[in-house]
């Protein structure tokens, strides 16, 4: 994996805007693509971004054209990039209705989206053996109404991310140490929901940074989650972990004390809420790619050049 997969693209770029997961509302997808044109991009809208389901208002229509619509834009080679609109829930529906064979043999773009997306990036990692980028979505609130995540999400097309790093006012170190390695990760319950998925066993993560978020979810959730991640050896091998935003998990210091309790035994470099995820400000930061993750005074991930 290397950084040229994920960009950056430059003005004029036809990108694709698709729903792989929940439907974007009208108004916040209109946003969407007012800011992507208004940066000179030529965002195309595919069926799905618009679609519903005919059952199930939470699915972006139905799991066949989702896949459709995100297999398409990937092999169109008049296609710069890939955004998905929004998260929610539905990757996991899909991902295995993905032509694996005809999606390696596409030219590698980038790939932009979080939250449910979390399942769509291990897909393209794993599977295809891509990089992709951790961003915000782009019709969300939470990137519309965010300058400071607008601007991260903006320098993530636009600017080659070798050398960049990444922190926040928020971040501190659990347990100090320099690891070093290949980023992975996501959405923790997207993590857990897709263990042992495409009939694979738990992939590999010797040497790996990983990183961890998540929204809405209790502290007594998170536990069972890194729970079953620990008992899956999910975690076996990684050099560092990195953790995210916890938003609308209840109170911080109980999360704070769960991650220290299961993630600090691993005796790996660990640090506490670097900046990216649901939360506000949030950082679109490189999955699949080399990185330094740095836990000290200052802690930082750092981009390998």
């Amino acid at each position: 994996m290397t950084a040229s997969e994920l960009g950056p693209l430059t003005p004029g770029a036809r990108v694709a805007i698709v729903a792989p997961s929940g439907p974007p509302p009208s108004e916040l997808l209109a946003r969407s693509l007012e800011l992507l044109d208004g940066w000179g991009l030529e965002p195309v809208v595919f069926p799905s971004a618009t679609a519903t389901h005919p059952r199930a208002r939470y699915l972006a229509g139905p799991d066949v054209q989702r896949a459709a619509d995100l297999q398409s834009a990937w092999c169109d080679t008049t296609v710069d990039a890939v955004f998905c609109a929004r998260g929610g829930y539905g990757s996991v529906r899909m991902i295995d209705l993905l032509d694996r064979d005809a999606l390696a043999a596409a030219p590698p773009k980038p790939l932009y989206g979080s939250s449910d997306v979390t399942g769509i990036h291990e897909y393209w990692l794993e599977r295809i053996g891509l990089a992709t980028w951790f961003t915000p979505m782009t019709a969300t609130a939470a990137l519309l109404d965010d300058a400071a995540a607008i601007e991260s999400l903006r320098r993530a097309v636009f600017e080659p991310v070798g050398g960049r790093r990444f922190t926040a006012p928020t971040a501190e170190t659990l347990v100090a140490g320099e690891a070093t390695g290949r980023i992975i990760g996501g959405n923790l319950s997207l993590l857990a929901m897709t263990l042992g998925a495409h009939g694979l066993p738990v992939a590999d993560h010797t040497g790996c940074i990983a990183l961890l978020e998540d929204v809405e979810e209790e502290p007594y959730r998170l536990d069972g989650l890194l729970t079953s991640l620990l008992r899956a050896g999910w975690f076996d091998g990684v050099t560092g972990i990195a953790l995210g935003s916890w938003q609308g998990c209840g109170d911080l210091g109980e999360v704070r004390a769960l991650a220290e309790e299961l993630l600090a035994p691993l005796g790996v470099p660990l640090v506490w809420e670097l900046g990216f995820g649901h939360g506000p400000h949030a950082s679109s930061i490189p999955l699949g790619v080399r990185g330094t993750l740095v836990a000290g005074s200052e802690p930082e991930l750092v981009i390998e050049a």
